[in-house]
């Protein structure tokens, strides 16, 4: 081929992009302005490289969204949905008439912000600094687990590139060299209320990202020609890429070109057919765009159960022993568990997943949205990960827990050292808000178990556990109360000693301080019962009223955890239709802890066994 046939050829293809960017912005402008609602300038920015990467690079078999050799797209900038929804249209994926006359409406899955109800979209996005991070997690499973050929394109805004989170994906994605990601950057100057912190400061954005260990392209962003080439640099780059593309906010659209008053604004009808008309009109264009390599249907695997460790009764093992022991022993019968954790995996005890498994194992360092973000993108690729930090310092990724909620993640979250029960190191290392932020995400599983052998059995349900689990373990060692073997299954509870008068109600450590203050209360003549709440959500409803039947009523709910939302609201929220009131007395960490020992710190906090003892009294 002669260099005049290969320009000639070039120029066809310039052509055929040009008409489907243009194809893109006008979908993207028709389905807002029906809508009434949405953001078409942020769209309008980045046509050419959806454009470009959807007709030239992206390998996507559009009829088999779940093909293992699939490319990965994510958008990051989840507001710029119409241009999502516009290439979905232009695949064939969805219908014209699905995209202008439901996009934005109720019962719609074309929702405002992109969910996984579309079988193409990976995770849920629209909280700003959350796609690249999740990235980040698919690129991990993709290069390093599943020795895939896919890569992962993020499409970020350059407002979300002031967020924190983006750095820490970076951070990681240079660090693990990961070459099957590549972010595109639609650096377009403005952002919801004006200019942006950087605007179009290019070089001041390739200086950052090539301080994080990846690789900076600085293209112009409507060039369709440069944004080919960056493409087939980052496909065959050897680490990270970030595609930094200088755009025009509203590109396409001369009356609103570069003008910060239409963010988030649809245009009215009369501006949208002159912009529609201007842009050629409606069009028809079908785009298959290159296909992954050939990979089977996935087939369900059959796993065994694991042969978790033992303890015998009375010995005393901490609950964040036992989570490591299990998940080393849910490792080797398992193959797509894997294991993440924040530089603390000697306190959580992840490091024995990570003797045994280096290679499922990935480190975080002190990093907590990447943490949770890399837990769901290693879901998306078919994984089934275990993250544990401190329950505190999950506070720090909450957003990202919100969203992965949203998306629907499969993923455990483990927080070792929650309450005042840790002891001297004070309250900022004391997870005392993490059972009622884990209790409102829609969807979780929350759990906190009392002993090894509960621990252990909870540890071995959760890979097959849907949503966002949360497993709350301890810092100090207790007594085993349960015998190896006996089932606890997700929604249980254990009546751990039986009585009449009153029952104490507690969960992870304030099952022991229930236990011996029921011992001190039958040297006084009263009955307590103890039951071991250890599933907080979904909790024992069955079992909280055969206990005020019991009783008559007289509970006494313990919780290492300030009031607001903990075990004692989950308990009363299932007892508030009750035709027979109960009366409970509600035991919790009212006030701000400081340092002491254990055993100082719960009686200080109005947890203590003589606390226990006051309020089953004053009920009995």
């Amino acid at each position: 081929m002669t260099l005049e046939a290969e320009r000639t050829l070039r120029d066809e293809d310039l052509t055929g992009l040009a008409e489907l960017a243009a194809q893109l912005r006008v979908d993207a402008i028709r389905c807002t302005t029906m809508a009434g609602s949405g953001h078409p300038t942020s769209s309008l920015s980045a046509a050419d490289l959806l454009a470009v990467l959807v007709a030239r690079h992206l390998r996507y078999d559009w009829s088999y969204p779940g093909n293992p050799g699939n490319d990965h797209l994510i958008f990051s900038k989840g507001h710029a949905s119409p241009l999502l929804y516009a290439v979905f249209r232009a695949t064939g994926a969805i219908s014209e008439q699905e995209l202008l006359e439901t996009y934005r409406r109720s019962g719609s899955r074309l929702q405002g912000h992109p969910t996984p109800v579309l079988p193409w979209v990976d995770v849920a996005t629209g909280s700003l600094g959350q796609g690249l991070p999740v990235g980040v997690g698919v690129a991990l499973g993709a290069q390093y687990l599943d020795r895939s050929p896919a890569h992962v394109w993020v499409l970020c805004g350059d407002s979300e590139m002031a967020e924190g989170s983006i750095w820490e994906a970076l951070d990681k994605a240079g660090h693990y060299g990961l070459r099957a990601l590549t972010a595109i950057v639609d650096v377009n100057r403005l952002g919801q209320r004006g200019p942006t912190e950087l605007e179009w400061d290019l070089d001041s954005y390739r200086r950052r990202v090539e301080a994080f260990g990846c690789r900076a392209i600085v293209v112009d962003g409507h060039d369709l020609g440069a944004i080919d080439d960056a493409y087939g640099q980052a496909r065959e780059a050897t680490g990270p890429t970030v595609v930094l593309a200088r755009t025009v906010k509203g590109r396409g659209v001369p009356e609103i070109e570069n003008d910060p008053s239409w963010h988030g604004k649809a245009l009215d009808p009369e501006l949208a057919d002159r912009a529609v008309r201007a842009l050629g009109g409606p069009r028809r264009i079908r785009v298959a765009g290159p296909k992954p390599p050939a990979a089977p249907r996935a087939t369900p695997v059959e796993h065994r159960r694991p042969e978790l460790p033992r303890w015998s009764r009375g010995a005393k093992v901490a609950t964040r022993d036992a989570y490591g022991d299990a998940l080393r022993a849910l490792g080797a019968v398992r193959p797509d568990v894997v294991a993440l954790d924040g530089e603390v995996s000697d306190s959580t005890r992840a490091d024995r997943f990570a003797e045994a498994y280096p290679d499922r194992f990935f480190q975080m360092f002190i990093a907590e949205q990447q943490l949770a973000a890399a837990a769901v993108g290693l879901a998306v690729r078919g994984r089934r990960p275990f993250a544990a930090t401190f329950a505190a310092f999950w506070s720090r990724a909450y957003d990202f827990i919100r969203m992965a909620g949203v998306s629907r993640a499969d993923i455990t979250l483990v927080g070792s050292h929650a309450g005042v029960e840790i002891g001297p190191d004070g309250p900022s290392q004391m997870g005392l808000e993490d059972i009622a932020a884990l209790r409102a995400v829609p969807g979780s599983t929350v759990l906190c178990p009392a002993d090894a052998v509960s621990c252990a059995a909870l540890v071995a349900q959760l890979p097959d556990r849907p949503g966002v689990s949360y497993l709350r373990t301890t810092r100090g060692a207790y007594p085993v109360l349960y015998d190896d073997g006996e089932e606890f299954p997700v929604g249980g509870s254990r009546v751990v000693r039986d009585g009449g008068d009153v029952a104490l109600l507690g969960t992870g450590v304030t099952v022991h301080v229930c236990l011996a203050a029921a011992d001190e209360l039958t040297r006084e003549g009263i009955d307590a019962r103890v039951v071991d709440l250890y599933s907080i959500k979904p909790v024992d409803r069955d079992r909280l009223l055969e206990a005020v039947r019991d009783t008559g009523g007289r509970l006494v709910v313990v919780e290492d955890h300030y009031p607001e939302g903990g075990l004692g609201s989950a308990v009363l929220e299932e007892l508030a239709d009750l035709d027979a009131p109960a009366r409970v007395r509600h035991l919790a960490v009212r006030g701000l802890p400081g340092s002491g020992t254990p055993t100082q710190q719960l009686d200080r906090a109005g947890i203590g066994v003589h606390a226990v003892v006051s309020a089953a009294r004053a009920l009995a």
